[in-house]
């Protein structure tokens, strides 16, 4: 039977409201810099026997609990975070594979190597002839069951080498890239920006060799891959190009860059993602809704416990600890 959530110490589940910026890793390393301190987490005499230690044995005190995250989020992508304490690590697993909601901003205009404005412009494509109409009508066909092919520029490996690397030294495929069947549950788009935003395209560019060597690497597969700029066919103007807000309700493995990818090749352009949110991971969600849902901790509570954990209530309990103390799911 698992502990109950007042007694310690313990061995959970909780959600993080990771912000956009640092790494996945980094955000549980600074959360386990708390909870490898906190006696909601750590048995007393644990704890007692580190602070005779002092700074001494710093292994041990960063070893006292086992800690780690059901999910990666790339260092652009804010929200749901879910971390696993104590036995709770042995769980994570099943957050992998769960259905996830996402909330994504697709610029138009150019494609990236990464799929989203961390990266280099790839290529440059028309995007004034798309409406909002245009898009309404493209998303049917993405919902369901669909195929998605993973990018060339991802760490996945074809032969023992990683794609990123046949796409950098322009060696042809060798066959193609094995696609991947997900399951969009839900997929509508739900803000329509056009121009009146503040986002603007990736100032790093590909060179001409660099574009070759992209090109030379798909043409292993597709001869009539081309990896080239396409004019743009009305007057250029100064306004930024459109953008829009898709909201999905997704499995697990899907790719949302590949969604917002395709879709704008869809559309007669190209487009990648500027913003990107997670806004549930299985029963954790920044809004809770459904029976059974969690709500996560805001990553404020822990950047002010990182820089003053405070004083303890009657309780025994520090502000940030008591927030968790609300939010989490003791396994």
């Amino acid at each position: 039977m698992p502990k109950d959530a007042t007694s310690g110490p313990r061995s959970a589940l909780f959600g993080v409201v990771k912000p956009s910026g640092p790494t996945s890793m980094s955000v549980v390393n600074d959360v386990k810099r708390l909870v490898a301190n906190s006696p909601l987490f750590v048995e007393e005499s644990k704890l007692a026997e580190k602070a005779k230690q002092g700074g001494k044995n710093r292994k041990a005190r960063r070893d006292a609990v086992k800690i780690g995250q059901g999910g990666t989020l790339d260092p652009l992508a804010d929200g749901v975070l879910v971390i696993g304490v104590g036995k709770g690590t042995k769980k994570l697993s099943e957050f992998l594979d769960c259905v996830k909601e996402y909330r994504t901003t697709c610029l138009l205009g150019c494609e990236t190597d990464t799929y989203d404005s961390e990266g280099k412009q790839v290529r440059a494509a028309p995007w004034h002839h798309v409406t909002r109409e245009d898009i309404e009508k493209a998303l049917e066909q993405f919902r369901g069951e669909i195929e998605q092919v993973p990018p060339i520029f991802s760490a996945l490996k074809m032969d023992g080498m990683p794609l990123y690397d046949y796409a950098r030294k322009g060696i042809p495929l060798p066959r193609p890239i094995e696609k991947r069947k997900v399951t969009v549950h839900e997929l509508e788009l739900v803000e329509w920006l056009g121009s009146g935003h503040s986002f603007r395209l990736p100032e790093k560019k590909f060179s001409k060799e660099e574009q070759e060597a992209m090109e030379k690497a798909l043409q292993g597969v597709d001869g009539n891959v081309s990896i080239k700029d396409e004019p743009e066919q009305e007057v250029p103007t100064e306004k930024p190009p459109t953008a829009f807000v898709l909201r999905m309700k997704v499995s697990g493995g899907t790719y949302v860059r590949c969604i917002v990818h395709d879709l704008a090749h869809t559309l007669g352009s190209a487009g990648h993602v500027v913003t990107l949110q997670r806004s549930r991971q299985g029963r954790f969600a920044l809004e809770p809704k459904e029976e059974g849902d969690r709500a996560c901790v805001p990553w404020a509570v822990f950047q002010a416990a990182l820089a003053d954990e405070g004083p303890v209530d009657d309780e025994g309990h520090k502000e940030w600890e008591r927030e968790v103390l609300s939010k989490l799911e003791v396994v």
